[in-house]
């Protein structure tokens, strides 16, 4: 088929270079000219593992191409799908700018009949009014039908989420648009549930909310385990093993970040408020998350006292580990707080040192290794689970350091590993500290 996107962020690259894995013909249209003379030299603007490999590889078998040309992107195209951003407002509320731009090049350019499918995640009822839009717009030579189909990828493992979905969902009002959807997914023999289209853009909303609520709930009872002497760990693979509740999702830390959770729960907040639903465990996740993320400060706080010229090592930056997206990420609130209390930062990350940058600017410094970071320092922040933080030399570690403390904010280091220590104090989070030659 030919399919045209519209956006090359996470969504669009990542599922535009996996159409164009099993067969498809694909274009992807983007106004930034200087994104699309690296994408057509096979750069990725993005760090996501597999990505650029398959990005190459398409492009040279012709199957994928990229333009700032709506006219050239569109022509011939049977299905467009449209993947932009839909940022979070000051009020919650999902802003749809991007999108009604991107609908409005579609109407302008398109010159045949296409199936619109709408990726981006948008609140319940927008597919029916950019229909409306399209319908208007549109030349009468070009019939549109649309798609509501919301993605579910994680960053880090977008190509996998794509080519081995858990399930595909098909929002339609016309079946026959909805098969050559199918047709379109077919060689990935994956799940596709078809509904309606207002069910396709709740159960974007819903899932990723419910995911939050799940990490909030279990960063309390984390907090309760703490007070009570009861270990997280424990706890966690105990309740996990409960077929009804599963095990993903139930890993204590310091809160939900990236470009997902925290503006969809939101958004689905200001959609109940809207229609005057009072979905208070919704605030809930969002205040508990709030908390949560001051969760090694506080720690670091009742250990020191005051954090005045302290030097803090914060190891990782990314909101999660395998993007350089910095988006909400927890290291963010963190570092502020820290700096705000008169404490000196020192951070590495293997790739989101430049995002991070652009965010927190000079009021922190940024390291080029774990050892660099850790320097003289008074106390260790893990952020981010990445694979060399987690497997990282303990005793190189502890000897750089002023003081061995360490304050984990993902529980990833391995207990064995930190027991060997001589003298450590390693201050997990819902589990019993270990204090090792402690003065």
């Amino acid at each position: 088929m030919n399919i045209a996107i519209l956006g090359t962020g996470y969504v669009g690259l990542s599922t535009g270079v996996c159409l164009s894995e099993i067969g498809h013909r694909v274009v992807c249209i983007d106004l930034d000219e200087q994104k699309i003379n690296h994408l057509t030299q096979g750069i990725s603007p993005i760090y996501e593992p597999g990505l650029e490999d398959l990005l190459i590889k398409n492009i040279k078998a012709g199957r994928m191409e990229f333009t700032t040309s709506h006219r050239d992107g569109l022509k011939g195209a049977e299905i467009i799908i449209i993947a932009v951003g839909t940022p979070q407002k000051n009020d919650g509320a999902a802003d749809l700018s991007y999108l009604e731009q991107a609908v409005q090049d579609i109407s302008i350019h398109l010159e045949q009949s296409a199936i619109v499918v709408l990726k981006s995640t948008v609140p319940v009822g927008t597919n029916e009014y950019i229909k409306n839009i399209l319908d208007e717009r549109c030349s009468k030579q070009a019939a549109i039908e649309i798609i509501s189909n919301p993605e579910f990828l994680r960053q880090g493992s977008a190509i996998m989420d794509t080519m081995q979905a858990d399930r595909i969902i098909i929002g339609y009002e016309k079946r026959e648009a909805a098969n050559k959807i199918l047709e379109m997914y077919r060689p990935l023999n994956v799940p596709i549930l078809l509904t309606s289209i207002r069910s396709a853009e709740m159960i974007k909303y819903a899932s990723n909310s419910f995911l939050a609520t799940k990490i909030s709930f279990i960063n309390e009872v984390a907090n309760l385990c703490e007070a009570v002497g009861a270990d997280i760990k424990e706890v966690a693979e105990g309740m996990g093993k409960d077929k009804r509740i599963g095990e993903t999702f139930l890993r204590p830390g310091i809160g939900y970040g990236g470009s997902c959770f925290p503006k969809d729960v939101k958004a689905l907040l200001h959609t109940a408020d809207l229609h005057g639903v009072h979905f208070s465990l919704l605030k809930e996740t969002i205040a508990i998350n709030d908390l949560q993320q001051e969760t090694l400060v506080r720690k670091a706080v009742n250990r020191f006292g005051d954090l005045k010229g302290r030097k803090i090592a914060l190891l990782g930056l990314a909101f999660k580990p395998e993007t350089d997206d910095m988006r909400e990420a927890p290291s963010i609130k963190i570092s502020r707080l820290l700096t705000n209390l008169g404490a000196k930062v020192a951070a590495y990350d293997p790739v989101a040192k430049e995002n991070a940058r652009k965010i927190l600017g000079d009021t922190i410094t940024y390291s080029s290794s774990i050892n660099e970071a850790a320097l003289n320092s008074d106390a260790v922040f893990i952020i981010t689970e990445w694979k060399e933080i987690k497997n990282v030399d303990m005793e190189n570690l502890l000897k750089n350091m002023k003081h061995p403390i360490i304050f984990d904010g993902r529980n990833c280091l391995d207990e064995e590993s930190v027991r060997e220590c001589e003298s450590i104090e390693y201050y997990p989070i819902g589990r019993p500290a270990i204090l090792k030659g402690k003065k």
